[in-house]
């Protein structure tokens, strides 16, 4: 297949060259219509339990993650001029086209009684603008006056807060970024004007800061990827023909990857975003392996079409069944539920696999349009320096074995040691650093207002009208104790609260009276007065139903970790249970920090089975290679060693294990297992050229492909460095510990690969192994007919033809 392969591609090499321009511009076109995606990530199935109590909760409550909170510490906040400055902030950002609602000391409500209607009215607090120090002065007693607002809307430590809910249909869209610049410049304005420190927090900020983040990332690492990749290619071929074409190769497939994201209408995610550097990273070992063999083969017979025709015929299965290996690492992701993860999976595994036929198609086409390799071109193929490093390889597995595996068992326990350190945990700011001012900001309203993440819980009394019954109004106040007595938790608010406000306006605004009345009398008597209906004004409208059978408690809470939460939750539901009979009511934990929690561990499950599916996947492939049980164990061998090295290294240096960090294995072992292919199908090849002879065969084969496993997995080991740049601790991650992997991978492939087909010799050198395997991957050196491969040079209007003739060499 492969030998009428390489007479097809290098025939037909025009029209090759021309359709990939035509596929290019097509994806070229589609690429244009990449968005940014500005939805919060679902991590859940939409079928799960969690994910359906939250989507019920928004469906009756509305979204609990579009309040966008800016902070302030100052104890002159009540002066006129203070007061003044953010009163007008509060009214412009009230008047700003996406914003619903806008409450803080200068804008918040109250009730009062109407003895003539004999109603409840519910009013602003602050009716106009207030021009004297008096009326401020006034309206501060008011405010203190009104416990419903304590610790929610301002602290006795001077500390404050504005809450600005944002319209729903922009919470989602593009046009978020922009009213989150518009609140953020009105109120650095204010912070101008007055020399008071602003915060900024809440999920839409948090949201808006880590996208702008995501689409400022997307290009730092195109632009790494390329120049890191073309500097080392020069270094190595010192030439500058391999480094332009290769760099061409890789750009076109960015250009595909843009494109496959814009036909399948996916958006570009803080995943999704890592996918066109990682064709860089990953496509350029292609071309090193295409262009070391076409140097070596040039430079064997110097007849330049022979040695482009055994480039397709000799390397192409190999490179397929690597570039299989990788995507597989990758295409793993998509068996989890989780969109974002899905779509990378996806997106990546078939652009990996179009990389390699961009590769295998582009290079050997355009290097028939050039002029033949120089000496001083191939001279790379005989650095003194990579072959005495080789040579030394040599002596080290000849000699000293003993040594090796020493040396890999003491490793073996200190890995044992670093595993047993590793935890699980996940942040939703977890991957942006400590200085980062989203970080700070967030840490502020953490501790003077406990947090900002949503909590909910939702009860159904199983009864309509039961919420506003007494005995369960007093449940309620139970359970809003119950959450306060965590520090974790800001102060709860219900219906309870509402209730209690009512009270103390039918006392005139006695604020002694901000309590539940005390018997049923006493509760009809002010139920009186309340509205009838949960519309307009009516305070109880955000927390019951219509039918006033289910209501909600609201609290904030701190970022603390899934762990954290966890501990919490699992400590907390028994506690609820004693307060409400499970068999009577149904009380739901909810809100964002719960569902974040449920997804974290989800994910994480997912991507421990993806991992496993990745090892079980790549060691069919290797066993449909070498047909030997044996040989497929030993394969393994030194790629689960530096997987096993870097999750140690996670537990000494404190790195969680959360989705970000779980991605490093099956990514790694995807593609550190392509050194192993070409060692093995190499192995395999010189052993029918010496005739069975392993030490001779092993020796050789390190000598012939050690040179290529040095330079991939060096492009591979910086390549993924570059990542090393990234503001986001997870991406950051992600590249260093892969790139660790790789590095540990390709030592472990050169020194305990060869070591133990040594060692085992005849033991694992089965029969099956020897014999043709289901796809073979280096073919013999056996030449096809070639007399009838016309390669036309075009030069103004002369066609000249030259013949490549077989058994030239």
């Amino acid at each position: 297949m492969w030998a009428y392969l390489s007479t097809f591609i290098l025939r037909n090499r025009l029209a090759v060259l021309l359709s990939i321009g035509v596929i290019t511009v097509f994806m070229g076109y589609k690429a244009t219509s990449v968005q940014l995606s500005y939805e919060f990530a679902s991590l859940l199935p939409k079928d799960d339990t969690t994910s359906i109590e939250y989507q019920r909760f928004k469906d009756l409550f509305g979204e609990d993650g579009n309040v966008l909170v800016i902070g302030v510490q100052n104890d002159h906040m009540y002066d006129l001029a203070n007061y003044q400055a953010w009163y007008d902030l509060g009214e412009t950002l009230r008047e700003t086209d996406g914003i619903e609602e806008v409450v803080s000391i200068s804008r918040l409500y109250t009730i009062t009684k109407n003895e003539e209607k004999k109603k409840f009215e519910f009013k602003p607090l602050v009716a106009h603008r207030p021009e004297t120090q008096a009326e401020v002065d006034s309206i501060k007693e008011a405010i203190h006056n009104l416990p419903f607002y304590e610790d929610i809307l301002y602290r006795k430590n001077g500390a404050t807060l504005m809450a600005i809910t944002l319209d729903r249909n922009q919470l989602n869209s593009k046009s978020r970024i922009t009213l989150v610049d518009n609140i953020v410049k009105h109120a650095q304005a204010f912070e101008n004007n007055r020399n008071i420190k602003v915060h900024y927090s809440g999920l839409p900020f948090i949201r808006t800061a880590i996208t702008a983040k995501v689409k400022k990332e997307l290009n730092l690492f195109l632009f790494l990827a390329i120049g890191v990749t073309a500097t080392i290619l020069f270094l190595f071929f010192r030439s500058i023909m391999p480094v332009v074409f290769s760099m061409l190769v890789v750009i076109i497939g960015v250009v595909w990857s843009f494109g496959t994201i814009g036909l399948l209408g996916y958006k570009i995610t803080i995943l999704t975003g890592l996918i066109p550097p990682l064709i860089i990273v990953i496509g350029i070992p292609n071309c090193i392996f295409l262009l070391n063999t076409y140097h070596r083969e040039y430079k064997k017979h110097g007849n330049q079409i022979t040695g482009l025709s055994r480039v397709i015929r000799k390397i192409g299965s190999a490179i397929l069944m690597t570039n299989v290996t990788t995507a597989c690492g990758f295409a793993t992701f998509s068996i989890t539920e989780s969109s974002v993860l899905k779509e990378f999976g996806i997106v990546a595994s078939t652009n990996i696999m179009m990389i390699f036929l961009l590769s295998l198609l582009m290079i050997p086409t355009i290097f028939s349009y050039l002029k033949p390799p120089e000496e001083k071109h191939t001279k790379h193929l005989d650095n003194r320096r990579v072959k005495t490093f080789v040579e030394r390889l040599i002596l080290l597995i000849s000699k000293r074995r003993a040594f090796v595996y020493g040396f890999t068992f003491s490793l073996l326990v200190v890995v044992v040691i670093g595993i047993t350190k590793m935890h699980t945990t996940g942040n939703i700011v977890d991957d942006l650093p400590k200085d980062d001012p989203v970080y700070v900001d967030l840490k502020f309203f953490e501790e003077h207002f406990s947090g900002v993440m949503p909590f909910e819980v939702y009860i159904d009394t199983g009864k309509k009208k039961g919420v506003m019954q007494l005995n369960k109004m007093k449940k309620i106040e139970q359970l809003q104790k119950l959450i306060a007595s965590y520090p974790e938790f800001s102060r709860p608010l219900s219906v309870v609260d509402v209730v209690k406000f009512s009270k103390q306006a039918y006392y005139n605004g006695n604020p002694k009276m901000f309590a539940l009345p005390t018997g049923d009398s006493e509760m009809s008597f002010i139920a009186k007065y309340a509205p009838k209906d949960s519309a307009g004004s009516n305070p109880l409208k955000s927390f019951i139903d219509s039918t006033r059978q289910i209501t909600r408690v609201s609290a904030q809470m701190a970022d603390i970790g899934t762990t954290q939460i966890k501990r919490i939750r699992d400590d907390i539901r028994p506690k609820i249970d004693s307060i409400f009979d499970p068999s009577k009511y149904k009380v739901v934990l909810t809100g964002t920090s719960i569902v974040f929690l449920k997804g974290t561990d989800y994910l994480v499950n997912s991507l421990f089975v993806s991992v496993t599916l990745a090892v079980l996947l790549i060691s069919f492939f290797m066993a449909l290679l070498f047909r030997s049980f044996r040989m497929v164990l030993i394969s393994l061998v030194p790629n689960m060693i530096p997987l096993l090295l870097t999750a140690a290294l996670m537990g000494y240096l404190d790195i969680a294990i959360k989705p970000s960090t779980v991605l490093v294995f099956s990514i790694a072992f995807g593609i550190s297992v392509d050194d192993t292919i070409h060692f093995l199908a190499k192995y395999r090849q010189e052993l029918k050229i010496y005739d069975g002879n392993i030490k001779q065969s092993v020796l050789a084969a390190l000598r012939d492909v050690g040179v290529s496993m040095m330079y991939t997995s060096i492009i591979l080991f910086f390549g993924f460095g570059i990542f090393a740049a990234s503001k986001f601790g997870g991406t950051m991650a992600l590249g260093v510990l892969i790139a660790i992997t790789l590095l540990i991978a390709m030592f472990s492939n050169l020194i305990l690969l060869p070591s133990l087909l040594l060692s085992l010799d005849k033991a694992i050198t089965s029969k099956a192994f020897r014999e043709e395997p289901f796809i073979e991957i280096y073919d013999e050196e056996e030449d096809i007919d070639l007399n009838e491969l016309t390669i036309h040079r075009f030069s103004g209007e002369q066609e000249t033809s030259r013949e490549a003739r077989a058994g030239e060499s």
